[in-house]
């Protein structure tokens, strides 16, 4: 037997910028064994991210970017270096 999933609740906090929702989920694990978890979920919707590579000068580009949340979480400047990314 595998591992199962099922839905238990499912409710928007949230639906703002983005959607913040607060699940209720049932694990049934291999063994029969059913554990209820509660989780926030910050929805964001599908993104896709690539990393481009330069060949001749043997070099990735990255891209700087403010992050509020890296900010609020005691970054000084809240800029991350990260990979070109965007809605899919």
């Amino acid at each position: 037997m595998s591992q199962t999933i099922t839905l238990i609740k499912d409710k928007i906090l949230s639906d703002n910028y983005f959607t913040l929702r607060n699940i209720t989920y049932d694990l049934t694990r291999r063994n029969g064994e059913v554990i209820r978890h509660k989780r926030e979920v910050y929805d964001r919707g599908n993104g896709a991210t690539i990393l481009l590579y330069n060949s001749t000068k043997k070099t990735v580009v990255l891209v700087r970017q403010f992050r509020v949340a890296t900010w609020v979480n005691g970054n000084q400047d809240g800029m991350l270096i990260e990979t070109c990314a965007g809605p899919a």
